[in-house]
C-alpha cells in the first residue's frame, strides 16, 4: 500500500524479525480467521499440531490479512494461516521478510461484493456506483476483486468512496443501508446476500482471470531458525486436508466449533472451498509457477490502481515449497 501508518509498523518491526535468534521455542503463534472454516481446524481444536511439533500452538484470530502481517512484523505471530494473497503481496512488496510456504484454501464463491437491492444498481448501470460508498477491507483479496470488478464494468474506482471495514462491520452497514455496496468473505458475505445481489458472480469473475486463494505465510526468521517445526506444521495440515478430502462428514461439526459458526453455515461455506494437497501445491498449477506469476500480476494491477507505489520485478524469491 502507499506509505501509511502500516509502513511505520514495518519500519519498526523489520529489524526485530531479522534479529530473531535460533533459540528453542516453547510456543508458536498462528494467525487465523474466525467464520472461515478450513479442514485443518480439526487438528487445531484437537491439538494435533501441539503434539506433532512438541510445543504449544496458540491460535490468534484476526480481522484481515494486513493485521496478520503487522503481527508478524511485531514478532507476535510466526505463521499466518489462510492469509489473503493480496496482504502478503503488499507486505513483501514493502520489504517485509515473509515467505509464502503453502496454499491454504482455494475459493471463488466465498469472497465477493453485494449491492444493496434498494440502489437498483446492476452490471448494466454499474457506473452509478461512482460517488457512492462501498464498504470493504482495504488491501486484501476482497479489495483486489472489487477493483478488478469495477475496472471490468467500466466504473472509475477513483470516484467511488471506499470505506475501510472488516466483514462483520461491512455486513451491518449494508443491512442498515449506510452503503450502496459491501464486500466481505466468509460468514459476513453470506449475511450480506439477504439484502442484495452480487455485482458479478464468481463464475463471471473467474472468466476474466480473477483467482481467489489464501496462503500459508511465515516470517523468514521462523523458516530459517525452525525449519523442522515448520515442516511438521505443514505435514499436520496436509494430513488434515487429506482426511477431510477423503470423507468430510466426520469433521464438519468440529470445524464449525473451531470456526465459531453454526453447523449449517459451516457446511454451506465448506462446499465452496477446496484444499489442495501438498503434491498439488508443488505442481505447476500452484507453487510450481502459477502462484508466482499471478502474484506479479496482482502487484502490477495494484500499481496501476495507485494502491502500491511500485511492484517488484519478481516474487519468485518469496515463494518456497520446500516445507511441503
Amino acid at each position: 500500500m502507499k506509505r501509511t501508518g502500516f509502513m511505520a509498523v514495518v519500519a519498526a518491526g523489520v529489524a526485530m524479525l531479522f534479529a530473531s535468534s535460533a533459540s528453542a521455542l516453547d510456543k508458536v503463534t498462528v494467525a487465523y480467521f474466525l467464520e472461515w472454516p478450513t479442514a485443518n481446524q480439526v487438528a487445531q481444536l484437537e491439538k494435533t499440531y501441539d503434539e506433532a511439533m512438541g510445543v504449544e500452538v496458540e491460535w490468534r484470530a484476526f480481522g484481515n490479512g494486513n493485521e496478520m502481517s503487522q503481527a508478524m512484523v511485531s514478532g507476535d505471530v510466526q505463521i499466518a494461516y489462510s492469509q489473503g494473497l493480496v496482504p502478503w503481496v503488499v507486505a513483501v512488496t514493502n520489504g517485509l521478510p515473509l515467505k509464502l510456504v503453502g496454499v491454504a484454501v482455494s475459493y471463488a464463491e466465498a469472497d465477493n461484493c453485494v449491492v444493496h437491492a434498494d440502489t437498483g444498481i446492476t452490471q448494466a448501470n454499474a457506473s452509478e456506483l461512482e460517488g457512492k460508498q462501498i464498504a470493504t477491507p482495504i488491501g486484501n483479496v476482497t479489495h483486489y476483486k472489487l477493483l478488478r470488478t469495477l475496472d471490468h464494468l467500466g466504473v472509475d474506482a477513483s470516484k467511488v468512496n471506499m470505506v475501510q471495514m472488516n466483514g462483520a462491520d461491512a455486513s451491518v452497514a449494508l443491512a442498515r443501508g449506510d452503503v450502496a455496496a459491501a464486500c466481505a468473505f466468509g460468514g459476513p458475505l453470506q449475511r450480506m446476500k439477504e439484502y442484495g445481489d452480487e455485482l458479478m458472480t464468481p463464475a463471471e469473475q473467474e472468466a476474466i482471470g480473477i483467482r481467489v486463494f489464501d496462503v500459508i505465510s511465515v516470517t523468514e526468521s521462523f523458516a530459517n531458525d525452525h525449519p523442522d517445526l515448520l515442516k511438521k506444521f505443514m505435514q499436520v495440515t496436509d494430513e488434515a486436508n487429506a482426511a477431510y478430502n477423503a470423507d468430510s462428514a466426520p469433521f464438519v461439526e468440529t470445524i464449525s466449533t473451531a470456526a465459531g459458526m453454526d453447523l449449517a453455515a459451516t457446511e454451506d461455506m465448506l462446499g465452496m472451498f477446496s484444499f489442495p494437497s501438498a503434491a498439488d501445491q508443488k505442481s505447476e498449477a500452484w507453487m510450481g509457477g502459477t502462484v508466482q506469476s499471478f502474484t506479479k500480476e496482482v502487484a502490477d494491477f495494484f500499481v496501476q490502481q495507485g494502491q502500491l507505489d511500485s511492484a517488484l520485478d519478481s516474487y519468485d524469491f518469496a515463494v518456497d515449497d520446500s516445507f511441503l
